[in-house]
C-alpha cells in the first residue's frame, strides 16, 4: 500500500494575486518538503488547479463570490513559481468548484491503493475541507491526513474551525 499526497490549488491568485492573503506564502516551503518526502518514498503525488472561465462572473460561484480569479489562461491560474516545476508532470485535475468530483472519481478507482491520503494547500476552509471530504467518499478505508502546517486561511479563526470540522470528519489533523 502506497500513499497519495493531493495538493490543493497553489495558485497565484490564492496566494498574491486576487484572492492572496497574508501568511499563504508561508507554506510553501513546507509543502515542498513534504513533496520531496513523497517522492523520495515512491508514492503518488497529484494536485488541484481552481479553474474559471471569462464568464466566472455570470456563474453561481461568481455570483457570490464576485472576485474574478484563477482564469485559464491567465497568471492567477497558474501555479505558484516555486511549486511549478516541482509538479510538473503529475497529475492536475482542473475545478470549477471547490471540490474536485474528476479527483474522487480518481481515488475511488484507485480504492484500497492507498494508505494514506493527505490533503495540504489552500484555503483550509473552502477547498481543502472540501477535497479531504470528498477524498473520504473515494476511498473510505484509507486515513485521510490534513497537516495544520500546510494549509492557510484568510480567517485564522475559520482555520481552527476548520481543523476541528475536519476531525468530525474522522480525517487526522496533524501539527502545531
Amino acid at each position: 500500500m502506497s500513499r497519495l499526497l493531493i495538493v490543493v490549488d497553489m495558485q497565484n491568485d490564492f496566494v498574491d494575486g486576487a484572492l492572496g492573503f497574508e501568511g499563504a506564502e508561508t507554506i510553501i516551503p513546507k509543502i515542498i518538503s513534504r513533496i520531496s518526502e513523497y517522492e523520495e518514498a515512491g508514492d503518488d503525488i497529484v494536485y488541484t488547479l481552481d479553474t474559471h472561465g471569462k464568464d466566472y462572473m455570470q456563474t453561481q460561484e461568481g455570483r457570490k463570490l464576485p472576485v474574478p480569479h484563477c482564469i485559464k489562461g491567465q497568471k492567477g491560474h497558474e501555479l505558484v513559481p516555486a511549486l511549478k516545476s516541482i509538479l510538473e508532470g503529475k497529475r492536475a485535475f482542473e475545478k470549477p468548484v471547490f471540490g474536485s468530483l474528476e479527483l474522487g472519481n480518481f481515488i475511488a478507482e484507485n480504492r484500497g491503493k492507498y494508505e494514506t491520503i493527505e490533503v495540504c494547500g489552500l484555503v483550509s476552509n473552502i477547498c481543502v475541507i472540501s477535497n479531504a471530504v470528498i477524498a473520504r467518499a473515494g476511498d473510505p478505508e484509507a486515513e485521510i491526513v490534513v497537516d495544520r502546517e500546510l494549509t492557510a486561511s484568510f480567517d485564522q479563526k475559520l482555520n481552527d474551525e476548520t481543523m476541528d470540522v475536519l476531525a468530525g470528519f474522522q480525517v487526522k489533523v496533524t501539527g502545531a
